[in-house]
């Protein structure tokens, strides 16, 4: 009756916080987002002012138009390019295949604005590639624009689509596929009529990570989208403006974001649920062995997109060496850029990685508590901690952002402009990947080992403590380094939550750009892509080259 009693305690007080710290940091500022949002700096009391000026003028509405516009394209291009890649990979002998999958990772974990800055300096006005086409008379289009933010989205995101598909077609039962080659099925048809409706879920669930990416990201458009504005931009703007930001319009345009998105999520799963399929995958499909010709024509295309997409790191590293003064990169190399961040930027640098380290000891320890809830301490408090962790991928960074400084920009609380609400937002927003990594682990293990121990006597929080956390730690491991790495390269919500003293790298990068100091910039992108791989190559280390999205 003690140990029951003691068990009672210890998980309900454990409940009581994390939903607790998730309806203070969540759910309060996304409602006082939508209350704010329902009133007007010109009219007093609740007013649909903001919601019909954004139906009624153009320049609002179009904006959800084009937003919507760029995610739906790039969802379809994502789609064209990483499914063949994921088939490819997944079924034929492709030459240096695991250093191509670890390409393919690397280029998704970097921001997408880092490759937005590496088009820019490819194919600018003033690029490199665009001089030099330019010196033999031959003028490229532009960069600028929709058709620019997505070829910088495609091939920056088509990896959700690859990961998601690669890991289904290499789980799905070959007697399924051999049973329709014996009634006489060509290998084409094979693949249209099984193979893709067989793991349809997993590219669908690919293809809504693209579409919510994209439709949230800010950086990318608001580099080279030129006047072509998207809803994030739009938000950013109308907070940030110059002449007086509207927080009320800003706060409603969050909330039709947020809409979309949510529509969009629910949809795609009503539609997944009413496809799926049950195998055994007892017997996985081989691997097809090429030799010749036939293995370098299967190696090509792949190989091509992978210099692609991983071709952003390439440029900005390269590109930190080059001199470079207030007119751009000159000819010669030279570590002034790196000294100049050193001795101007040091503080964020500094900030880049206390926040995201101090984020990241309670991303941990959130992370096992809430994956041991929500797998073993099975009920209404679990379901309601899951659907809650989920709740930041419907939200855009800069909405979070918007929403934590509608919420806590008065008093009794005021954390605008300190380096605690940055962390809070690290911690929100990037917490999922922990659980979700935490909770597939636990999954796996045996609950005996935890339930012998309690009936030894050992209190059920010195169980979870010496035995638990123990068991669970390379999932929570696994899932705390991605927290890490997307922490280090958040750009959405710090940009909209920063103060003098806490700016960080990406907000660093971002206004470097702005400025035309692309030598700062890409030795400030340089420090993140070195720190991402590093981080990457102990994740796969650590999860023995199982890469888990969320």
């Amino acid at each position: 009756m003690v140990t029951s009693r003691k068990k009672l305690d210890f998980w309900f007080w454990v409940k009581v916080v994390v939903i607790g710290f998730m309806l203070i940091f969540l759910i309060y500022p996304f409602c006082t987002l939508i209350t704010r949002s329902f009133f007007s700096n010109k009219t007093a009391g609740f007013t649909f002012e903001n919601y019909i000026r954004f139906f009624t003028k153009k320049y609002y509405y179009s904006a959800l138009g084009r937003s919507l516009f760029v995610s739906i394209v790039t969802t379809c291009t994502t789609l064209l390019v990483g499914v063949p890649i994921a088939y490819i990979m997944s079924r034929y002998n492709v030459f240096g295949k695991n250093f191509i999958h670890i390409f393919i990772i690397m280029s998704l974990m970097s921001p997408p604005f880092i490759g937005a800055y590496s088009w820019i300096m490819l194919f600018g006005r003033a690029g490199f590639v665009t001089k030099l086409f330019a010196n033999i008379g031959i003028h490229l289009p532009s960069i600028y624009g929709k058709l620019g933010i997505i070829l910088v989205f495609t091939f920056k995101l088509f990896p959700y689509v690859y990961l998601y598909t690669s890991g289904a077609m290499g789980s799905i039962d070959s007697s399924i596929e051999e049973a329709a080659e014996n009634l006489g099925s060509n290998k084409l048809r094979r693949l249209l009529t099984i193979t893709l409706p067989v793991v349809a879920p997993s590219i669908a669930a690919g293809a809504i990570m693209v579409f919510m990416t994209s439709l949230a990201d800010f950086g990318t458009p608001m580099l080279i989208g030129e006047g072509y504005m998207v809803l994030p931009v739009l938000v950013y703007n109308e907070y940030m403006s110059e002449i007086g930001g509207n927080a009320h319009l800003a706060s409603a345009l969050s909330v039709v974001v947020v809409l979309c998105s949510t529509t969009v999520l629910l949809v795609q799963k009503y539609f997944v649920s009413r496809k799926n399929y049950v195998m055994t995958a007892m017997r996985p499909p081989k691997e097809e062995v090429l030799h010749g010709g036939k293995r370098f024509l299967v190696t090509l295309p792949v190989m091509l997109v992978t210099l692609i997409g991983i071709m952003p790191q390439i440029v900005v590293i390269v590109s930190s060496f080059i001199k470079c003064d207030f007119t751009g990169f000159q000819k010669g190399f030279s570590l002034d850029s790196y000294v100049t961040i050193f001795n101007r930027l040091w503080t964020n640098i500094r900030n880049t990685f206390v926040f995201s380290s101090i984020a990241i000891v309670f991303i941990i320890i959130l992370g096992m508590l809430i994956s041991y809830i929500v797998v073993r301490q099975k009920g209404l408090a679990g379901q309601l901690m899951d659907l809650l962790i989920m709740f930041p991928f419907v939200i855009p960074g800069a909405v979070l952002g918007i929403s934590l400084i509608v919420a806590f920009n008065k008093q009794p609380v005021i954390l605008t402009g300190t380096a605690m609400i940055m962390i809070i937002a690290f911690i929100v927003r990037k917490l999922p990947y922990t659980v979700r990594s935490g909770s597939a682990f636990l999954q796996q293990m045996d609950v005996s080992v935890e339930e012998a121990s309690i009936s030894l006597g050992v209190s059920p929080m010195k169980t979870f403590v010496n035995v638990t956390t123990r068991l669970m730690a390379p999932g929570v491991l696994s899932g705390a380094i991605l927290s890490w790495i997307t922490c280090i390269n958040e750009l959405s919500s710090s940009v909209m939550l920063y103060g003098g003293k806490t700016s960080t790298i990406s907000v660093a990068i971002y206004t470097e750009v702005v400025r035309n100091s692309f030598g700062t910039a890409a030795a400030l992108a340089s420090i993140l892509t070195v720190s991402t791989v590093i981080s990457l190559l102990i994740f796969l280390k650590v999860s023995k080259g199982r890469v888990s999205v969320v």
